[in-house]
């Protein structure tokens, strides 16, 4: 991880609805910006960034969640990366949207995790009784759709429901919002186009997802830093399992 005085001087947070969410599926615009989406997550790096912290999970999990999951394809590229050491996860991918393709599917499949897709609104599924628990929660991209409240709200219901969480999100940084109005050099849309520099502006610094966390939850270690040149990572961990980490090395 790299300091927050490498990446530039930050601004207030902003938040703006996304194109991208007011789309159907089926647009093409729609299309074309997910693509987009994937090509900028292997630019920015977002699948080792996010497996940094899980490797340092003590045991094979058997539940994973992750939250805005759009298609899969980023969980799919961590499953083949974990596969060997954690087979047969039971994984949910939870989004408003069923985008997860047959191809993707079969490619959980065949490492040997077993998905299934729960369409549902977060904030929706966050306020309802937990019947169901996961070792970890990944989101990625998606948390800084969010207000503060709503934030807040999301994260009660993860402090119930899992044992690790693990975000990475957008820094709110001058030099990742310079390099989100260069996205059209790697081939971008307008929606992603305009999206991107949304995204910075909504994005996180210092420790302000930190501060979101239940005030009263204990037993929790809470890690947040930039990560790379352009992304945000905040991981809140059970104390129990850190000391398990401890113990097993």
């Amino acid at each position: 991880m790299i300091g927050a005085s490498s990446t530039g001087s930050t601004f207030p947070r902003r938040l703006e609805a996304e194109a991208l969410d007011h789309l159907a599926e089926d647009d093409p615009r729609a299309i074309r910006s997910r693509a987009d989406l994937r090509r900028i997550n292997r630019i920015m790096g977002s699948a080792g960034i996010i497996a940094g912290p899980l490797g340092r999970y003590p045991r094979r999990p058997s539940r994973i969640i992750e939250l805005g999951a759009g298609d899969g394809s980023l969980m799919l590229r961590l499953a083949k990366r974990f596969a060997h050491t954690w087979p047969g996860v039971e994984l949910t991918l939870l989004d408003r949207q069923d985008l997860v393709s047959r191809a993707t599917r079969d490619g959980f499949r065949k490492v040997g995790w077993h998905v299934r897709v729960l369409q549902d609104d977060v904030l929706d599924w966050a306020a309802r009784p937990a019947p169901e628990e996961w070792d970890i929660a990944v989101a990625n991209l998606f948390i800084h759709h969010f207000d503060t409240d709503q934030i807040a709200s999301l994260f009660q219901a993860l402090q119930d429901r899992t044992r690790m969480v693990v975000a990475c999100e957008p820094l709110r940084a001058r030099l990742p919002l310079l390099g989100s109005r260069l996205v059209g050099l790697v081939g971008a849309n307008a929606v992603t186009r305009e999206d991107a520099v949304l995204s910075v502006r909504a994005g996180f610094h210092g420790n302000e997802l930190s501060a979101l966390w239940p005030a009263g939850a204990r037993g929790w270690r809470l890690e947040e830093n930039p990560a790379r040149l352009f992304s945000h990572l905040f991981v809140a961990t059970k104390e129990e399992i850190q000391e398990e980490a401890q113990g097993s090395t």
